[in-house]
Order: C-alpha cells, then sequence, then structure tokens
C-alpha cells in the first residue's frame, strides 16, 4: 500500500476494462482487479463465455442453414455437406482469444494496471486481493465493483457440465447429442436453439410464459416462432418443467402442459437457459455499507452505490443485464469519478437485440407501454415479405414496426424481426435520442436496396403515406 490509486476496478468484463481504460484516459491511476474464474477473464463472460463465442456459432449455424435450405436455389448446389461443431468451437475460440489479447493490449497502453486475483472491499479505501500466487492490498480513493453475473437454474435442474448444463458448456461441446431440451426461450435460448438445429440436432424449446423471446412485443415471439417451426424446432410455449429423471437412458424430462396435463419428454441433453444472478457474494458488502435491492447491487444515476467512493457497473448492478449496458455505465461512473461527466445514467432508449435467425431487435416502448405512459399512439409495421434485400437474402420472415406519438410523430419505440434488424437499431437509438419524427425519418434518403429502408417504409406506413404495401 506504498502508494494509492484513484481508481481499483473489480472486474474486466465489458462493464469493467471499459471503466478502467476510460478513468486511465482521464489522468487516473487505475488499477483493474481480475479473477480468471470459471466464466472469466480480460474480456469476462461476454468476450471468454458469451456474447462473441455465441455470435460466431450463429455465423456458422447461418451458414450450415443457408447451404441446406436456400444453397441451390442462390445457384450453389451443395453436394455434400458435413457438420464439423468441433471446427466451428475451435474457431469461436480463435476469435475469442484474439480479442482478449486485444484487451490486455488496450489495457496496457492506457497504462491500467492488471492485478490477478479475487478482489473485495476490505474497509474504506482499501481493496483486498486474494490469489495463488499471494494475498495483497491496494488502497485506492474509489472502486468500481464490475462482477458481473453467472449462469441460473433451480431445484432439480442444477447443472453438472455434463447431462444438464448452461451456455459455458454448450459453447465448448465436443460431440452434438441427437436430442436437446432448452429450458427458458430468451434470448440466450433462442440463439443456442438456433445454432444446434442448424447443426442437425433435435431441437425442443421450452418456455414457461406465452410466447419465445417474451419480453419483446408479442408479435416478434409469435413471428419468430412459426420460422423456427419451418426449421423443425418444437417451441413448447406456455409450458412449465416439473422433474428431470437424469439415470434414465435417455433421460426423461417431465413437462406441464398449457392445459395442466403432463408429458414426458425424452431428451439426450437439457440446456438451462433461464437467466442469470449477480455475484455479489465474497465481496465484502454488508461489512463495507453496500446496501443491495432485489438481489442486485443499488445504484444511483451516476452508478454510486450507498457506501461513499464505491460504485457499481454493469450486471451486478442491476437490469438490463447487457454487455453495452454495462460498457455505458463504466464510462459514466469513470468520467464522475474524474469531475467530468456530461450527463447520468439513463435506461430508457437502451437497444435489444438477439441474434438468432432471424434476428430480433427492440428499442423504446411498446404500443402498450406507450398508451399507458399517456401517449395518443399511432403505429406503422412494414411486413418483409416483399423486401427487395430481404428477399435476395432469402430472410422474408419478419417486419418492422414503430410506435410514435400520434400528435408530435415523436418515435416511441421500434420493434423489429428479420434479416440483419439487429444492423438497423441504432439509426432508431440515435433517432429517439435526437427526438426525431416520422417526418425527418422519411425525409431521409436510406439506400436502395437495404434493410435500413424498412425503418423509412415502417415510419411512412405509421404516417399513413405507405408506399411498398
Amino acid at each position: 500500500m506504498s502508494e494509492t490509486y484513484d481508481v481499483v476496478v473489480i472486474g474486466a468484463g465489458p462493464a469493467g476494462y471499459v471503466s478502467a481504460i476510460r478513468a486511465a484516459q482521464l489522468g487516473l491511476r487505475t488499477a483493474c482487479v481480475e479473477s480468471g474464474s470459471y466464466e472469466g477473464g480480460l474480456g469476462g463472460t461476454c468476450l471468454n463465455w458469451g456474447c462473441i463465442p455465441a455470435k460466431a456459432l450463429l455465423e456458422s449455424a447461418a451458414l450450415a442453414h443457408n447451404l441446406q435450405h436456400h444453397g441451390a436455389r442462390m445457384g450453389v448446389k451443395p453436394i455434400q455437406v458435413e457438420y464439423d461443431f468441433p471446427a466451428a468451437v475451435k474457431r469461436s475460440r480463435i476469435i475469442t482469444r484474439k480479442l482478449t489479447a486485444g484487451v490486455k493490449y488496450l489495457l496496457g497502453k492506457n497504462k491500467v494496471d492488471i492485478v490477478e486475483g479475487r478482489g473485495r472491499l476490505a474497509g474504506p479505501g482499501r481493496v483486498a486481493v486474494d490469489s495463488d500466487s499471494g494475498d495483497r492490498e491496494l488502497a485506492t480513493r474509489n472502486v468500481i465493483l464490475a462482477t458481473g453475473s453467472v449462469m441460473k437454474t433451480f431445484p432439480g435442474f442444477e447443472l453438472d457440465g455434463e447431462r444438464v448444463i448452461g451456455s459455458r458448456e454448450a459453447l465448448g461441446l465436443k460431440e452434438l447429442p441427437g436430442r436437446m431440451a432448452i429450458v427458458g426461450a430468451g434470448f440466450v435460448g433462442v440463439e443456442f436453439a438456433d445454432v444446434f438445429n442448424a447443426f442437425g440436432v433435435e431441437v425442443t424449446l421450452i418456455e414457461a410464459l406465452d410466447t419465445l423471446v417474451p419480453l419483446e412485443d408479442p408479435e416478434i415471439g409469435k413471428t419468430l416462432e412459426r420460422s423456427f417451426r419451418k426449421r423443425g424446432i418444437r417451441n413448447l410455449v406456455n409450458t412449465r418443467v416439473k422433474q428431470l429423471d437424469r439415470d434414465a437412458s435417455p433421460m426423461v424430462l417431465t413437462v406441464v402442459n398449457p392445459d395442466g396435463s403432463e408429458t414426458a419428454e425424452e431428451t439426450d441433453l437439457v440446456l438451462m437457459a433461464v437467466g442469470r444472478r449477480p455475484v455479489t457474494d465474497h465481496l465484502g458488502l454488508d461489512e463495507n455499507g453496500v446496501a443491495l435491492e432485489d438481489g442486485f447491487i443499488r445504484i444511483d444515476e451516476w452508478c454510486r452505490t450507498s457506501a461513499e467512493g464505491v460504485y457499481a457497473i454493469g450486471d451486478v448492478a442491476g437490469q438490463p443485464m447487457l454487455a453495452h449496458v454495462g460498457s455505458h455505465e463504466g464510462i459514466i461512473a469513470a468520467e464522475h469519478i474524474a469531475g467530468v461527466a456530461k450527463h447520468p445514467m439513463t435506461y430508457g432508449n437502451i437497444p435489444s437485440v438477439g441474434y438468432c435467425h432471424p434476428e430480433v431487435a427492440s428499442i423504446g416502448m411498446s404500443q402498450a407501454q406507450a398508451e399507458e405512459a399517456g401517449h395518443e399512439v399511432v403505429t406503422g409495421k412494414y411486413p418483409l415479405g416483399a423486401h427487395g434485400r430481404a428477399l435476395t437474402a432469402e430472410s422474408a420472415d419478419g417486419f418492422v414496426k414503430i410506435v410514435a406519438d400520434a400528435k408530435y410523430g415523436e418515435v416511441l419505440g421500434v420493434h423489429m424481426i428479420g434479416h440483419n434488424v439487429s444492423e438497423l437499431v441504432a439509426e432508431v437509438g440515435m433517432a429517439r435520442e435526437l427526438e426525431a419524427t416520422l417526418d425527418e425519418i422519411v425525409s431521409h434518403a436510406h439506400a436502395h436496396p437495404s434493410m435500413a429502408e424498412a425503418v423509412m417504409e415502417a415510419a411512412f406506413a405509421a404516417l399513413g403515406r405507405a408506399i411498398h404495401m
């Protein structure tokens, strides 16, 4: 403790490493503590065992699916297609290693000290670091907690790493099962259903709520369900899992159907995709006056906790548990510590994206939320069935739906499902940030042919001036 840091960041995921880099850029002496635990290492879960390797596998899955189902129509006849899932996994790990090496380089470039070990609060202005090479303490004026989250499950469905797995194990499977049951049809569940179906696995997707991706507009969930059904993915919605016989061969999963009856489903593997929980254990929170709320660390609009000089960012600080939210919180926390923050953290304009095929993306309010907020609402919906760019990509399933204020034309929310809609949501986010109206969107000539035209077409539809429908 011979020298005091201005900031010590505990955790090097997309929240932590971004915050550490921004703090160092602002002239603050900064250290970043990372344990390299089960899902960790530089880059955190997202880079190592989450966002990045999952998207790499989704690209492999898209290639496999397109060759098998669209290749001949597109003039590329697949004479013999062989699936090599281990090769796809190997490619995903190469991409991951490249990016994690990039994080290490960026931390070093910005003169952030990387401290290996598990960090915890040890009192005002002190961070204890436990590691195999010996324990130490760091003196610091500020601490930023960015410890992330881990997979969760429920009794009877505990992960064993072999027959009942989570996303961590799914991303490194060496052999594919014949049949797989995926419990939970949020973004993680539907993305893995996409991947394993494309590689020839018989997939059953089980969701307790009424639609797939139940946090999205209900029309999106129903459209995705139809698309998945055409691909041979079984979708059991409004269906609960009751028990699992692991000793049976194959395993027997008992589900409760919408009418209350029970069905025994045989499966070789169960993938749990029922969410994540924040990592708050062994951080010294209670002893140091850091309050929790609903299991997450409570923060204010500047990411400050209830303890002086202690901030929290990313998954550990609450919903929405998204990498880009954590990164943005990390920048705001660093800038607040440095005294240069220009705006507090707000959550009303956060994009939400699922990278299954077709992709799902949304931002802002749904029609119901807008009406509840007191808006007189107008909507415009543009189907992709006759959209040029979607047709050229052999991906005509989906739509773009705009929710706007009827009086002023302000864009309140956009909900999309279709080819590459993940790349459209940024336009809408910027439009909402600048309080753009429907008229201003349609006044901009969008490139033709492009998927972005679908946003313009939906805006035209909301104005009652639809062109291509």
